[in-house]
């Protein structure tokens, strides 16, 4: 680990304080995250918002993405209003693209391979994996399952892990698995209220919260500013 003593313990912060104080305090270290949810409710959003308070935080993190190459989640990041260019200069942040089609390999295989790496991984503090949803959709639930486990052993050694999925890619079952499994679940939907969409974080359940969950997050996101919590009365109006 790369951070001291005092910031070890100190909660995955969004770098927002209305936020985390929703999320009762933030996501502990050390632990197993699902983060889950329709198509365009804002996941990457929210992990990005993580990566970003991690950095702040002195952490250094590693992205596994299929969802950008690393010109587009500069972009991506950029448009939140979030430079990340300096830490990925100095090294505190690495974003590695993850493609099975251009690999040549099975889900199962690149399950394998991200496992691996993750656990040759000695530097990293966090470690963002966004999405599963390909890989979970092409392979059995027993294999989705297992890499899950797996990455609860290594967070056992340590590691913070965040898991970035679709909600569809899931049978019931195998959600409802996942979600014990997880220290951390987080729930995303989109719903209309009054005249207009609103994106809705639903904090499931946060392993060791420093303070009291907050279950509901409504917010939008908005260029060069991010997240920004809409309060349910306003939304309603």
């Amino acid at each position: 680990m790369h951070i001291d003593d005092g910031q070890l313990v100190k909660p995955i912060s969004t770098g927002n304080g209305e936020i985390d104080n929703k999320m009762g305090g933030g996501i502990p270290r050390g632990s197993l995250t699902l983060i889950e949810g329709q198509s365009d409710s804002g996941k990457s959003v929210v992990s990005q918002q993580m990566i970003w308070g991690s950095l702040s935080d002195g952490a250094r993190v590693t992205l596994y993405t299929s969802e950008n190459t690393v010109k587009s989640f500069i972009r991506q990041m950029s448009s939140l209003s979030l430079d990340i260019l300096d830490y990925l200069l100095l090294r505190r942040l690495t974003v590695i693209e993850v493609s099975s089609q251009r690999a040549g390999l099975t889900a199962k295989e690149v399950f394998g391979k991200l496992l691996g790496a993750m656990g040759g991984d000695r530097l990293s503090d966090i470690i963002v994996v966004d999405s599963l949803t390909t890989f979970v959709t092409h392979t059995s639930a027993e294999d989705t399952l297992s890499y899950f486990e797996d990455c609860r052993d290594l967070c056992a050694d340590g590691r913070t892990i965040i898991n970035i999925a679709n909600s569809y890619a899931f049978e019931n079952a195998t959600l409802a698995r996942l979600r014990s499994m997880c220290d951390a679940h987080l729930s995303l939907r989109v719903e209309e209220i009054g005249d207009q969409l609103v994106k809705i974080l639903e904090v499931s359940k946060i392993r060791g919260a420093s303070k009291t969950t907050g279950n509901i997050i409504t917010f939008d996101v908005e260029p060069n500013m991010g997240m920004r919590i809409i309060p349910i009365s306003k939304a309603k109006a």
